[in-house]
């Protein structure tokens, strides 16, 4: 059986190690239209910072190491596949170098074409000095470009935007951040931590503009940016943009099921409406379980777990199958861990009339410890059958492991009740004898038996 990979990111290379991983001897042709595959734009703050010193530290494969898995393994880098033809199962290939156009039949196709960064509908978008961030070749732009700067513009206040004004900021540069939203962000978190996460960035030297749309960028006759916004007018060395992700699925429009995104539909196996074409990463919608409905949420995690699936299905159909997303991530925000997973409360009620939350604020251990921190967390869930819906953390303590908890409690449909009473250690040197997770229940226990007293 002859697979054909069309794109090699996360879910590209996840898929081809899995079916070489189950197969060794598997035919599988891959098509990349860049010169380079499994590179991590979530590291791209971190060389902008300087944490990590060169980018190419950022990818963790090579075209070599997949071609080494197995001797049916083939990968056609700068190759870009223009048409797909289900009806004869073959694709049409062009060669980016040469020119030169193939065709090769197939017998499975994996679609892990990724995403592409939106392109804001702003009056100058091509200014020169406004760039976008998600390759490889965006980021090493961006470091040549700031080597002149000393202002630097970020718009959207999304995980991107907010990792990319921390780091630059951290490096001394003078930055602004615009995000057209109530809040920084809102799609992870409500107002109480947003307001607080907001505060940090403002201490630690970010001019953050919340609820503010840029209009327009204009060049300067010193090389700068004018940048035209619905509450004022600011001025930079250069922007940023970096307003959200939108699935690359031409190839495939019209000829398998869609979400309203454009998003690839499929099942709890990867396939697509076409049996023999199956899809994984950001060119695919996910199955989130909050909802219980597909949504379009482009993460990393998503990817892998999505693409090893797809792999052991084209395998085996049937093996594997994916049991949904929570969407769970964090971020660092100044030496500060942000966590999340599921709804915020303003999506939550977007869908479910009776959602509630609970917001908590204490201490993760006990005063008479010679330190501490506070965590601020708030609890999602649905009044009507006391489901967890959705969970957030903001602390100077590591809480990212409690987002990942609370992810398996939404995905296993447990209540506030069971968060209340679940068993968890106690020590001193962790926690109270009640776990601060089991106090975030009690609360909303508490704020339920009040509201029907």
């Amino acid at each position: 059986m002859k697979t054909i990979v069309i794109g090699c990111t996360h879910a590209g290379t996840a898929a081809v190690q899995e079916i070489l991983a189950r197969d060794p001897q598997a035919e599988v042709l891959v098509y990349e239209r860049r010169n380079d595959i499994s590179f991590l734009p979530c590291g791209i703050y971190l060389y902008l910072e300087g944490v990590v010193d060169q980018l190419s530290k950022v990818f963790y494969a090579t075209a070599q190491d997949l071609e080494n898995l197995g001797p049916n393994v083939h990968v056609n880098m700068r190759t870009d596949v223009v048409a797909i033809h289900p009806d004869l199962k073959v694709i049409e290939v062009q060669d980016l170098v040469t020119g030169e156009m193939m065709s090769e039949s197939y017998d499975k196709i994996i679609m892990t074409t990724g995403s592409y960064p939106v392109v804001p509908s702003i009056k100058g978008i091509n200014t020169p000095g406004v760039y976008l961030c998600k390759t490889y070749d965006d980021a090493m732009s961006i470091k040549e470009a700031s080597f002149d700067a000393k202002t630097i513009a970020i718009v959207g206040g999304g995980y991107i935007g907010t990792e990319l004004a921390e780091a630059l900021s951290r490096r001394g540069f003078k930055t602004s951040m615009v995000s057209g939203r109530r809040h920084l962000l809102g799609h992870y978190v409500d107002t109480d931590i947003a307001t607080k996460i907001h505060d940090d960035l403002l201490a630690s030297g970010v001019d953050v503009h919340d609820n503010e749309r840029v209009l327009k960028f204009e060049p300067e006759d010193d090389g700068g940016v004018y940048i035209r916004t619905t509450r004022g007018e600011l001025h930079a060395d250069m922007a940023i943009c970096c307003v959200g992700f939108s699935p690359t699925t031409e190839l495939l429009r019209g000829m398998v099921d869609m979400t309203d995104k454009q998003a690839i539909k499929v099942n709890d196996y990867m396939q697509t409406s076409d049996p023999d074409i199956f899809a994984a990463g950001d060119s695919a919608a996910v199955h989130f379980n909050p909802l219980g409905k597909d949504v379009y949420a482009p993460l990393a995690t998503n990817a892998v777990r999505m693409g090893k699936i797809a792999g052991a299905n084209i395998v085996k159909y049937g093996s594997v199958k994916y049991m949904g997303t929570q969407s769970t991530s964090a971020l660092n925000i100044f030496g500060k861990t942000m966590a999340t997973t599921g709804l915020t409360l303003e999506k939550a009620q977007g869908y479910i009339p009776t959602a509630k939350s609970v917001h908590l604020v204490d201490n993760y251990r006990p005063e008479f410890m010679p330190t501490n921190a506070e965590i601020a967390m708030t609890l999602v869930y649905d009044s009507s059958n006391r489901r967890i819906l959705g969970a957030q953390f903001y602390s100077k303590m590591d809480v990212s492991m409690c987002a990942n908890l609370l992810s398996v409690m939404i995905q296993n449909q447990n209540t506030i009740d069971d968060l209340a009473y679940v068993d968890m250690l106690f020590n001193p040197s962790y926690d109270r004898p009640w776990n601060y997770l089991n106090l975030l229940g009690h609360a909303a226990v508490n704020q339920e038996t009040s509201a029907q007293a």
